[in-house]
């Protein structure tokens, strides 16, 4: 039995830690249930010669650190852009962020938005007990209800209302009365969005920010986890293998991690399963054409589309896409919790491609080159108002029974991707704390 430090998982998370042991002189064992590494960083090429990442992924860390080693592992060879976004309702294309550029909008809309926003400013502070309290309070209850509660019923899978506020961070912009009033009388180009500036690998895809990290571990990958017994330190594999550990990473999803456990006590089981997560079904579509959006990302509001995201894969690089094409990703989002996916992800093709003529992102004329799927069954965690006790509930009992957890679905938070590298350091670190003390007080026996 091994009594080194073990990582399951061979994401950005899992590398994080892995990087960390390795500036202690340690090569550790990274285990994955996939034939591939790279979890929610993975890129794929078709056969038709798309690349697809798992998801829009793009790197605008502010960490210097990060910024250098990253860049380091693609030999600098990067696309620095700067970011471009916008949002589609009911047949009107507006600059993002929507509160800072109204006057796209239908003038009615627009006096009844200002004028919400004026009478809500003047009622004051009070009690903010949910995500719908603040958004009411930040924007009026039209523009509330209008976008980012329409926005949170098909992105978080539930009502604004059951949400919590903790995610917030700098994701949703407060305007002033003069700047609301500044983006409805006329276009103007603001600054105030959180990103303004990104990086992406010329070649490879996201995966490319990874591949050198894999060299700085054993990986054994199609490992899949079954068990997880802390007491006897051991890993039990759905082939039947069995390995040890001295201490342990883990960047699993908390709702498979816990019921894995030997002795894992009722509550905490029953905690994890109160644990709320998106699963998205990404569809990618490959175009011969290259002119399909000014934006780099658009964001879809109407219920009658099914998507609530698109990103354009080839605007980040033109590698990832054969010569004069285009490519677009689709997200179309489900929840155990709230909105359960049924049937088969293919099922998802054709309302996407309905959707991207309905709303003018494809023409009729386009030849459709290349059309698939992917399933990402951990998308977005889900900030409703069950999340805070039950991860309490859940770390506490992972920090007693000494399994170090890291990553969007370990920490079970909303992590970019500096904050999940960050994160697996974070564990490691405490990984390597108790394997200190461990032998600390063997030795003093």
């Amino acid at each position: 039995m091994s009594n080194g430090i073990v990582v399951i998982g061979s994401g950005m998370a899992g590398f994080g830690a892995a990087m960390r042991l390795a500036k202690e002189g340690q090569r550790p064992v990274i285990y994955d249930q996939n034939t591939y590494y790279g979890g929610h960083t993975a890129s794929f090429r078709d056969a038709s010669g798309f690349l697809f990442d798992l998801g829009p992924h793009i790197s605008f860390t502010k960490d210097e650190r990060v910024q250098k080693f990253l860049a380091d592992n693609v030999n600098d060879e990067y696309e620095a852009l700067q970011v471009n976004l916008n949002n589609y309702w009911q047949g009107h294309w507006i600059t993002h962020p929507v509160q800072l550029h109204l006057n796209r909008l239908p003038p009615d809309l627009i006096v009844k938005i200002v004028a919400d926003f004026v009478a809500e400013q003047q009622r004051g502070e009070r009690p903010i007990k949910n995500y719908e309290d603040w958004l009411v309070a930040s924007y009026g209850r039209t523009f509330a209800e209008t976008f980012p509660m329409q926005y949170a019923r098909k992105y978080h899978l539930t009502t604004a209302s059951n949400m919590s506020t903790d995610w917030l961070g700098p994701r949703m912009y407060r305007p002033s009365l003069e700047e609301l009033l500044r983006g409805a009388v006329a276009p103007w180009t603001p600054d105030r969005h959180y990103i303004s500036h990104f990086r992406y690998p010329k070649n490879g895809g996201f995966l490319s920010y990874l591949s050198p990290f894999a060299s700085n571990a054993e990986l054994q990958l199609g490992q899949k986890v079954v068990s997880v017994d802390p007491k006897r330190r051991t890993l039990t594999f759905a082939q039947g293998k069995v390995a040890g550990f001295g201490a342990l990473v883990s960047s699993v999803p908390l709702p498979d991690l816990i019921p894995m456990i030997v002795g894992a006590p009722a509550d905490v089981v029953t905690a994890a399963g109160k644990l709320a997560c998106s699963t998205c079904v990404l569809v990618n579509v490959g175009v011969d054409r290259a002119d399909l959006s000014e934006s780099h990302m658009s964001y879809f509001y109407d219920s009658d589309i099914c998507f609530t995201r698109l990103s354009f894969p080839h605007m980040l690089s033109a590698t990832n896409v054969p010569a004069g094409c285009g490519s677009i990703q689709a997200e179309v989002y489900f929840s155990k919790k709230y909105r359960p996916l049924t049937g088969s992800p293919d099922a998802w093709i054709d309302p996407v491609i309905d959707g991207l003529r309905k709303s003018g992102v494809l023409r009729e004329s386009d030849k459709i080159l290349t059309r698939h799927t992917k399933l990402v069954e951990y998308a977005n965690v889900i900030f409703d108002l069950d999340r805070m006790k039950a991860v309490e509930t859940v770390h506490g009992y992972l920090n007693d029974v000494g399994i170090a957890y890291c990553g969007r679905y370990g920490d079970w938070g909303y992590m970019w991707t500096d904050e999940s590298y960050i994160s697996g350091e974070n564990a490691a670190e405490r990984a390597l704390t108790r394997s200190t003390e461990k032998r600390s007080r063997a030795s003093s026996h």
